[in-house]
């Protein structure tokens, strides 16, 4: 299955205007952060912000409910991924009057242990939340941890990307499908724009966007 940022340019426009408005873009060229993935990045994106601005957050949850309604995307449950994926999967299925459950990334080692928290998705079609996407692998093991529960997931929701192509590659393997909002140069453009992205700024994240490995190797020059 193909993934694919969102095609409705006004609205990919206004996600990335609400992630720069509440500085979510971070650039740290001179002190890079490392993802779980490995990844060394000189960009990072902090949709945990989203919840502590209401306009703002209400524009992601808007453009979920548009996204679903122009795929015409048919589902049972919405699922967040923990932790950061939960108000956003919470929220939407609020907007929409949906079950909701959350996906551990492990489960705890007392009580029930179960994976997925909140209800029983056997037989149920889930649609997956997660706040961003690098190289997809937590969005993955959210989706087998479901499919394991007896759900079919076959889409996952986020609010931005980055593109690699790395993460195409496993949404693919996984028979699964990556819709985000925005994707990251549209992030970069935005933010040229507004004047919030500097245009020596700009050729660092789309250096580091298209060889995230070929990057970290300059820096440690």
């Amino acid at each position: 299955m193909k993934n694919d940022s969102y095609k409705n340019v006004f609205v990919s426009r206004a996600v990335a205007k609400a992630l720069l408005d509440i500085k979510a873009v971070g650039f740290v060229p001179d002190a890079p952060i490392r993802f779980k993935s490995g990844i060394l990045s000189p960009v990072y994106l902090d949709n945990r912000r989203f919840p502590f601005y209401p306009k703002q957050w209400h524009t992601i949850i808007e453009s979920f409910i548009k996204l679903i309604a122009e795929k015409n995307i048919e589902f049972d449950v919405i699922a967040g991924v923990e932790a950061a994926g939960i108000p956003h999967s919470a929220g939407l299925a609020f907007a929409m009057n949906k079950p909701s459950v959350f996906v551990r990334k492990q489960a705890k080692d007392h009580g029930t242990k179960k994976m997925v928290e909140g209800g029983d998705v056997a037989g149920k079609t889930v649609l997956l939340v997660e706040d961003h996407v690098s190289t997809g692998l937590s969005s993955l093991a959210a989706i087998e941890s479901l499919r394991e529960a007896g759900a079919k997931v076959e889409i996952c929701f986020a609010i931005s990307e980055y593109g690699f192509t790395v993460a195409a590659e496993e949404f693919s393997k996984h028979k699964a499908r990556l819709l985000s909002l925005v994707d990251f140069p549209t992030i970069v453009d935005v933010g040229i724009e507004n004047g919030k992205i500097k245009p020596d700024q700009k050729q660092v994240m789309l250096d580091w966007m298209n060889d995230p490995k070929g990057w970290e190797q300059k820096y440690q020059r």
